[in-house]
């Protein structure tokens, strides 16, 4: 049985997603990689709300020549870390959302982390 990427993504997602969920004090920080963007949010499954939420398609009409590449990831991170602690969060679970903890979804990671998130 052959599966396509997406259908291993889907598994994978449902496998993390058993042990990963976000509460008030820690809400989840979860990534989504499309081929033209990359999305973060910062959710509360008790409430079932997003607390925060930033793309790389939401920073690009604020900043022009902002792609979706490491670079442009990278602002993600910092961006959705410094909604955060707006907000007074500054501790999350990070949630791969069934991708590889590598390029753009590991770059998303590291610019919530040198902005000040903790996970």
């Amino acid at each position: 049985m052959i599966d396509s990427k997406n259908e291993s993504r889907q598994r994978r997602k449902i496998r993390i997603r058993k042990k990963v969920s976000g509460t008030a004090d820690r809400p989840r920080l979860v990534v989504f990689r499309s081929n033209l963007h990359m999305y973060a949010q910062i959710i509360d499954d008790d409430e079932g709300k997003t607390l925060a939420a930033s793309s790389t398609l939401a920073l690009a009409k604020e900043e022009s020549g902002l792609h979706c590449n490491k670079a442009g990831c990278e602002k993600v991170g910092k961006d959705i870390a410094r909604l955060a602690k707006e907000k007074n969060i500054t501790k999350v679970v990070f949630d791969r959302n069934g991708y590889l903890y590598h390029g753009r979804v590991k770059a998303v990671a590291d610019g919530a982390r040198e902005a000040g998130l903790e996970f």
